[in-house]
């Protein structure tokens, strides 16, 4: 089983910062892309930013150039720095990963999984 624990998340004023981690653990083989997606109230969760294994970037057209996602595969975690923060980024913020586990000897599973949301408020 794979656990990932999202923290970093609070109240910030617009035009502030805030940096999200997400950490996963459990019986890791290895970790494929990662990626950050967010939820507005009476919205649909939609793509953030993404970064695969080898450590390239896709982001969101709202958040280009105001955040940046990148990873420690020693520590199996993702981060989302988040700059000029706009009341249109509050949200729930989860990670994603693509987690490849070990089951028993040789056999190994690939799925995604989730973290429980942090939340992000930009508000004066």
């Amino acid at each position: 089983q794979v656990q990932l624990v999202e923290s970093g998340g609070g109240l910030v004023q617009p035009g502030g910062s805030l940096r999200l981690s997400c950490a996963a653990s459990g019986s890791i083989s290895s970790i494929n892309a990662m990626d950050w997606y967010r939820q507005a109230p009476g919205k649909q969760r939609e793509s953030v930013a993404a970064i695969t294994s080898g450590g390239s970037t896709n982001y969101a057209d709202s958040v280009k150039g105001r955040f940046t996602i990148s990873r420690d595969n020693a520590k199996n975690t993702v981060y989302l720095q988040m700059n000029s923060l706009k009341p249109e980024d509050t949200a729930v913020y989860y990670c994603n990963a693509d987690v490849t586990t070990v089951v028993s000897g040789t056999l190994k599973v690939r799925r995604g999984y989730w973290g429980q949301g942090t939340q992000v408020t930009v508000s004066s």
